[in-house]
């Protein structure tokens, strides 16, 4: 195996791991961007609806597409000339050229095609969050990430139960409480979507700033324990290990929330009649699905889902939290991933090492 083919075993091992940014020079020009650059001309060129118009007539609008077309084609072959590579050639180094172009030229279709302002405001902004979009998921290995994270989500749940018997016997005795009054179900069942909405994103938020809280410390942590020896992190690679933890005690809080709630949708179902509803909502409630289990007759109400959901949430936020204080669990925690990162870290000794030896090697040769 030669040294070249050696560096790219060691990145795809990176990559895998979700831990794309411990690659030397990785580069969102050549890295990521270049990656995604068949979707990105895809997207390019079906903006040239965006120089259409539903107050025009059919022909004016196949006319006003058309030149919509003509004007990316055009732009794009240029770039690629000025790039110095063929007129119609997919790039290989997306840089900020291309960026710029992906991003504004189709905004100014709508405008130069009937003024339409408002549409080249939503155009610009859509280009510019699928690109940051594609930076997350590619550039930081989102999708390696998770599937890495899942792929160890049953040994970390060792940890998460010793923490979910500590921390959630008195939360669900006051959460079975709360799911009996009468208050819970009105509340949820008159409050507007986009009220449950907001609540929900609230809820997130602080979730993840509590799982966020903490990461520097940990990051150092787990680089002190694991990477002995090794050359020191930079800013953007710690990012990189620092959302391997994230996305793995989330995925964790995340579990948790679901099993509460369905353990709470279970016991509504079977306990909660109609003529309860009644008495506590006015009503007998939006009724979604009628089960008959054991010579019981359950509903499934959408009042249910909204009281079940909201207690989930409530959970979630609690788990999260005691995250942050119970050192026990982040002991446990940590040390699976330190026992795991301790092997990407040797390896990335290595690959540092054979870099060095490929570029001397090289240096040798042109001397």
């Amino acid at each position: 195996m030669t040294g070249s083919e050696r560096l790219g075993d060691y990145e795809r091992r990176f990559r895998r791991a979700g831990l794309p940014l411990l690659i030397e020079d990785y580069s969102a020009s050549t890295d990521v961007f270049n990656r995604a650059a068949p979707l990105l001309v895809l997207v390019f060129l079906g903006e040239m609806l965006g120089a259409i118009s539903l107050d025009w007539s059919l022909g004016a609008n196949i006319a006003a597409a058309l030149g919509g077309l003509a004007i990316l084609v055009v732009a794009f072959a240029a770039v690629n000339r000025v790039r110095g590579r063929p007129w119609l050639a997919i790039p290989e180094d997306v840089g900020r050229a291309e960026l710029g172009v992906f991003v504004v030229l189709p905004a100014l279709l709508p405008l130069v095609f009937g003024g339409q302002w408002r549409s080249a405001i939503v155009t610009a902004a859509a280009n510019l969050a699928l690109l940051a979009v594609i930076y997350g998921v590619v550039g930081y290995g989102l999708v390696s990430i998770l599937r890495w994270a899942l792929s160890r989500l049953l040994s970390q749940l060792a940890s998460s139960l010793a923490l979910f018997t500590r921390a959630i016997p008195l939360l669900m005795i006051f959460s079975v409480v709360l799911f009996l009054t009468t208050e819970m179900w009105q509340v949820f069942s008159e409050a507007p979507a986009a009220s449950l909405a907001i609540l929900a994103l609230l809820f997130v938020a602080l979730g993840t700033s509590f799982l966020v809280a903490r990461l520097p410390r940990e990051v150092r942590s787990l680089e002190r324990d694991a990477g002995t020896g090794t050359a020191e992190l930079d800013r953007r690679q710690r990012l990189n290990v620092g959302l391997v933890l994230f996305v793995s005690q989330a995925l964790q809080v995340l579990l948790v929330s679901l099993a509460v709630g369905a353990f709470f949708i279970v016991l509504g179902t079977l306990l909660i009649d109609a003529g309860v509803l009644e008495s506590w909502i006015g009503s007998s409630g939006d009724v979604l699905i009628t089960i008959h289990v054991l010579g019981i007759d359950g509903i499934l109400t959408e009042e249910l889902l909204r009281v079940s959901g909201a207690i989930a949430a409530f959970t979630g936020l609690y788990f999260a939290i005691s995250m942050l204080t119970d050192d026990v669990y982040r002991r446990e925690f940590l040390d699976e991933l330190t026992s795991e990162m301790r092997d990407t870290f040797r390896a990335r000794a290595e690959y540092l090492r054979a870099r060095r030896s490929l570029r001397t090697a090289a240096a040798a040769g042109r001397g």
